[in-house]
């Protein structure tokens, strides 16, 4: 069983990032499944997608599988941001793990 985490990044005044975070209930490690960028003005069928595609991930395979696990959410997070770091400039709508 998992814990869903939603870390919210503000970049901007007109921008923020959500990182998808899961805590492994039987031992407590965390991991970021995805990562979704918000930019202003807010649409709201986008909002939606990644919502669904969020639910998708997570049916589709385990957290713990997609990405690997680490004692803290901040460490999580930086790990993450250094594997997909490239893939953030490229295309600022989402990334998956």
């Amino acid at each position: 069983m998992f814990k869903a985490i939603n870390i919210w990044k503000r970049l901007d005044d007109a921008a923020a990032i959500c990182y998808r975070c899961f805590q492994r209930l039987n031992d407590g490690q965390f991991c970021v499944q995805s990562a979704d960028y918000y930019h202003l003005p807010l649409n709201e069928n986008q909002i939606k997608a990644l919502d669904k595609q969020f639910l998708e991930l997570f049916i589709e395979e385990s957290p713990d599988q997609r990405s690997s696990l680490y004692s803290t959410l901040e460490e999580a997070i930086a790990i993450y941001d250094l594997e997909f770091s490239s893939d953030f400039v490229s295309s600022p709508q989402r990334k998956t793990a």
